[in-house]
């Protein structure tokens, strides 16, 4: 427990090179998802060209960043998306990509699967097609099986099964983890939050208290054999520390580069309050390392309202992004605090900075989940 809470001090400070990039590489997408972080759908025209992307990976390999995860919209769309991926491996800075699934042939899997240093993510928010399409539209869940039956019979190794988890979706814990080992892959759960389309729905989709609940005990029995990325550290006030870091790592260990170049704290906090630089203004590593926006991250802050709480060391208050979405003061509890600390006035909840939605999927909840006080409260 003392060496974590060395690493945690070390990590609050900053690093010399951030351990999760996130690096969206166009907001082109096929998919329309509700929840969608970066509200996705049509390209930007601003997007950085490949020679500028192929810069950022040289800078990237300097200072010794050792993996990125690829993301969008679909980054798949791209013309030059495998080019990028080949210059990235080749230059020892390893991939993981985010993708729906629908442009993973089988020729491609069989590429994937003679490549090193190249991770795949196929994201699913249903384990059935009628949870997961009412989230990410009719078809996606047939066309993430066929990627994943593409890649199974490449023999890829360990793909990972990404899903958000939402009100909608908890019930199918098991059968998330059952899917996820039928094709050889690795389950990895992370938490919606009200970023980007998110906020649309967040009202509607995050999980109820008890849900909260269900979902951190059948992490902790999990253990290690399933991933979150350190997304529900807010849980770990229920009394058990879930396995990871624990703790908000914006702009002292992660950070997002979007299509057009602008270099955010968070891939969830994509506002212009958490905009660090712009890649045509600055390289990656003089961002990363000099931004104010950096800087004011990792100073020291006050634990605020949370401070008198005992769960403070283990939940730390909290995700930044959700409760700047929901519009709670920044140095107040989560929205999702699972002692009913987050439930205080909030404000106006802030627009998202970029919008590139093409239509927007209309979404009507299952009628199994009657909204009553309590599921938003759990001292209601």
């Amino acid at each position: 427990m003392a060496a974590t809470s060395l690493l945690i001090d070390n990590f609050e400070s900053g690093l010399s090179a951030p351990i999760c990039l996130t690096w969206e590489l166009t907001y082109a997408c096929n998919l329309q998802c509700v929840h969608c972080l970066s509200s996705s759908g049509r390209r930007d025209p601003r997007e950085l060209s490949t020679r500028e992307w192929m810069s950022f990976i040289d800078d990237l390999r300097a200072i010794q960043v050792f993996y990125v995860n690829i993301g969008g919209g679909e980054p798949t769309l791209r013309p030059d998306f495998w080019d990028l991926v080949s210059h990235a491996v080749g230059n020892g800075v390893g991939v993981k990509f985010s993708t729906n699934g629908s442009r993973l042939t089988a020729e491609r899997a069989s590429w994937l699967a003679v490549s090193d240093y190249i991770d795949v993510q196929i994201s699913l928010d249903g384990a059935t097609a009628d949870v997961n399409d009412r989230v990410r539209g009719e078809g996606s869940f047939r066309t993430a099986i066929t990627a994943l039956e593409n890649l199974a019979h490449a023999g890829f190794r360990d793909p990972k099964v990404s899903v958000v988890m939402t009100r909608e979706n908890i019930h199918q814990l098991d059968d998330f983890k059952e899917l996820a080992d039928r094709y050889g892959a690795t389950l990895r759960l992370t938490r919606l939050r009200p970023s980007g389309r998110g906020v649309d729905v967040w009202d509607t989709l995050h999980p109820t208290p008890d849900q909260q609940r269900e979902l951190h005990a059948w992490l902790v029995a999990a253990g290690s054999s399933v991933m979150t990325g350190d997304s529900f550290f807010h849980l770990s006030a229920l009394g058990t520390a879930l396995d990871g870091l624990n703790m908000c790592g914006a702009g002292r260990v992660v950070c997002l580069v979007d299509p057009v170049g602008d270099v955010y704290a968070c891939p969830f906090a994509i506002h212009e309050q958490f905009r660090a630089g712009n890649l045509r203004d600055s390289d990656f590593p003089a961002i990363w390392r000099e931004s104010p926006t950096f800087t004011h991250l990792r100073e020291p802050s006050p634990a605020g309202a949370c401070g008198s709480c005992s769960a403070f060391d283990v939940c730390r208050g909290g995700c930044m992004a959700a409760k700047f979405f929901t519009g709670l003061p920044m140095d107040g509890p989560d929205p999702e605090c699972v002692r009913g600390h987050g439930l205080g006035t909030a404000g106006p909840r802030p627009a998202p900075t970029v919008d590139h939605t093409r239509q927007r999927q209309v979404f009507i909840p299952l009628p199994d989940i009657p909204l009553r006080p309590c599921h938003e409260s759990p001292v209601a």
